[in-house]
């Protein structure tokens, strides 16, 4: 187990002290894990309904994160994944507790319904009016007979929400706790996992996933799934949570909603992202009216790769409590759902065909393009060793372009084939492959403005103006580790005489070698030069795709 820890027992106070320590108005009861809002007693003053919630932890930010002014005003944290105790309960309810009475928000775990619930037991016999708002958003299980019943996970923020805006309002403890119950009624949520979770106290993970299997349906303490099955693309995951979630609730075409896209904790920014539009596709496609969305990390299990979806049923007054003010540190703005793109410049035409074509030409590129593709999975591998693992696909995204760009490439020939060559290289080739390629390309065009002689020397003098672009741009040299290692002798190859074929094969032999030799080379350019002695006995990935594509083309 690796985790930026400093003793298991310690986790939950000293992540509870580091997070008040860094926000704004939020203050920990002394030789507790309560948070509480640093106003509190305005707030108390004010008489206005006081609101608590909590469980485990393992959930962060939930749930001292939504501890502010418009949300909570206190959050009982336990250990990672267990209920606070009835006693710690109770004392938050003692803290914040005015004449407005005190409504507890509790997720629908067994540990917490009873120590929640007892503590506003204990808490009504002195005297404080304290209620107790259950939340089980989760759609996966149905009605959920033969269970401790659905479990409350990621809509539970949602509700905060909620309750938090009509307790601001200073509606009275019933009435929140209605506004709360309808809320819960409107919201359902479904969560799939890409890997479990680990506790510190455990130190190891509570399931085992194969290398494609995924678990759809889960809670949020790292407990498997609903049921496990083969890992699918964003979208039709997407599909099958919202389908679950709208059929559970009853949601119909023209409904409004509000979407929450939550992070289970150790995915990246860009899948939520990509999973939050593959969501809004499919509420569209229900015919759902997405009227607000957070996608974000809200309410996690630890370190889970994978994420949940909740939709919340809007009327009007909970659309005006998702929008009203809020100060709690864990809480952003909702995207408003208005418009997404705007038009396009106007694309300039990077060439007129000129007719006569070169088809031997055209062939060889082909070749080059099918040979990167191929290999892409191998210079990805490769990169991951000795870089950051981009090339195979900005590389395979290139030749992909370019192969769908062959009817415009059959008609043209010389400087435009090659000019053409370089802005589609320009436009669809990620990472520094792309300027790389396209001056490298650009450069040869330029030399077929003036180059005179036969097919091979013609060949030659394009192939080192554009060797010598690429390394001006680039700065790269030979024995630098990089592209240029295989280049730089292919060039001498090259220039060695010979039919255009011949040359090309003298040049992909060549680079072949050149790919070789980097693997003793230390790395002085480009992001092999971080990683140091380590990639020596690896091959640079950019130079064995010069080979690819050399040879590709000399066959």
């Amino acid at each position: 187990m690796k985790k930026l820890i400093n003793d298991v027992k310690d986790v939950v106070p000293q992540a509870l002290a580091g997070l008040v320590a860094t926000s704004n108005g939020l203050r920990l009861i002394e030789g507790t894990t309560i948070v509480v809002r640093a106003d509190l007693d305005a707030v108390k003053a004010a008489g206005k309904v006081a609101l608590i919630s909590g469980g485990g932890s393992g959930h962060e930010p939930a749930h001292a994160g939504y501890v502010g002014a418009g949300m909570l005003t206190a959050a009982v944290a336990g250990d990672v994944f267990a209920s606070p105790s009835t006693d710690a309960v109770l004392t938050a309810i003692r803290a914040v507790a005015g004449p407005g009475g005190v409504l507890l928000i509790v997720k629908n775990y067994t540990g917490d319904r009873l120590n929640f619930g007892l503590a506003a037991q204990i808490a009504r016999g002195e005297g404080i009016e304290a209620e107790v708002l259950i939340v089980d958003d989760d759609a996966a299980l149905g009605s959920a007979e033969k269970t401790a019943g659905r479990r409350g996970i990621a809509g539970t923020v949602l509700v905060h929400k909620i309750v938090g805006a009509a307790a601001e309002a200073g509606l009275s403890l019933a009435e929140v706790k209605a506004r709360g119950e309808a809320a819960v009624k409107a919201t359902g949520s479904m969560g799939v996992a890409l890997s479990p979770c680990t506790v510190p106290a455990a130190g190891t993970p509570n399931f085992e996933l194969g290398a494609d299997e995924i678990e759809m349906g889960l809670g949020i303490h790292g407990e498997s799934g609903l049921a496990r099955i083969t890992l699918r693309p964003s979208a039709h995951l997407a599909e099958d949570m919202i389908d679950t979630i709208a059929a559970d609730r009853r949601f119909s075409a023209g409904d409004r909603v509000a979407l929450l896209v939550n992070n289970l904790g150790s995915t990246p920014p860009m899948e939520v992202s990509i999973i939050a539009g593959d969501a809004l596709n499919a509420c569209s496609r229900l015919g759902l009216e997405v009227s607000r969305v957070w996608a974000g990390t809200f309410l996690t299990a630890i370190d889970m790769a994978g994420v949940s979806l909740s939709l919340m049923a809007l009327d009007d007054d909970r659309l005006a409590a998702l929008d009203a003010p809020a100060s709690a540190p864990a809480w952003m703005l909702p995207g408003l759902r208005e418009g997404l793109t705007v038009p396009a410049p106007a694309a300039v035409a990077d060439v007129v065909a000129d007719g006569a074509g070169e088809p031997a030409v055209l062939a060889a590129l082909l070749a080059g393009c099918a040979a990167l593709i191929k290999a892409e999975p191998e210079l990805t591998r490769m990169d991951q060793v000795v870089g950051d693992g981009d090339i195979g696909r900005s590389l395979a995204g290139g030749a992909e372009a370019l192969i769908a760009e062959k009817a415009t490439l059959a008609g043209l020939s010389g400087a435009a084939f090659w000019r053409h060559v370089g802005a589609v290289v320009r436009r669809s080739t990620g990472g520094t492959s792309g300027p790389l390629y396209a001056i490298l390309a650009f450069g040869a065009a330029n030399a077929l403005d003036t180059a005179e002689g036969d097919a091979g020397t013609v060949l030659a003098a394009a192939f080192a103006s554009g060797v010598k672009a690429l390394c001006d741009l680039g700065g790269a040299e030979p024995g630098d580790r990089t592209m240029v290692d295989a280049l730089a002798p292919a060039l001498g190859a090259m220039a060695a005489g010979g039919t255009p074929s011949q040359r090309l094969r003298a040049a992909a032999k060549a680079a072949e070698s050149g790919a070789e030799a980097t693997r003793q080379m230390k790395p002085r350019r480009g992001r092999s030069s971080y990683v140091g002695d380590r990639v020596l006995g690896h091959p640079d990935p950019g130079a064995v795709a010069v080979a690819l594509w050399l040879s590709a083309a000399a066959s």
